[in-house]
C-alpha cells in the first residue's frame, strides 16, 4: 500500500476515534505529501473538510453521515461517482487533487473490518 493510501487510513482510524490531536498530525503529514502545488490545494482542502466536518459533528455534512449510518452500498456508490469525475478532461488540477483525497478516504473507510462486519 502506497504510503500516502497508508496514512489516509491512520488519518480516517483517528478521525472515527475522535482522536482529533492524531488526526491533525496525520492531516499535516498527508498535505506535505501532497504538496502545495494546486492538485495538493484540493487535496488539501478535501482532508480539512473531512476533519472540521466530523470536529464539528455537522450532520449535513457527507462524510459525517456516511460515519454514522454505517453505509457500505453508499460508500461504495460515492466511491465510483467520484472515480468517474477524475476520468473527466476538463477538471482542472485542484480538482483532481480534491476528489483524489476523496477517493482515497473512502477506499480507507471500505477496508475498516467493523464495516465490513456490520453487514
Amino acid at each position: 500500500m502506497p504510503a500516502r493510501e497508508m496514512r489516509m487510513e491512520m488519518f480516517l482510524r483517528a478521525l472515527l476515534r475522535r482522536d482529533f490531536s492524531k488526526a491533525k498530525a496525520h492531516l499535516e503529514k498527508l498535505q506535505k505529501m501532497a504538496g502545495s502545488d494546486e492538485w495538493g490545494r484540493g487535496y488539501g482542502k478535501a482532508i480539512t473538510g473531512f476533519m472540521s466536518a466530523i470536529k464539528d459533528n455537522d450532520p449535513d455534512a457527507l462524510i459525517v453521515q456516511l460515519i454514522k449510518e454505517h453505509d457500505r452500498e453508499k460508500a461504495e456508490k460515492l466511491l465510483k461517482h467520484f472515480e468517474g469525475i477524475l476520468e473527466h478532461d476538463f477538471r482542472d488540477e485542484y480538482e483532481k487533487g480534491y476528489y483524489t483525497a476523496w477517493i482515497e478516504f473512502l477506499k480507507a473507510y471500505l477496508s475498516q473490518k467493523a464495516l465490513t462486519q456490520k453487514r
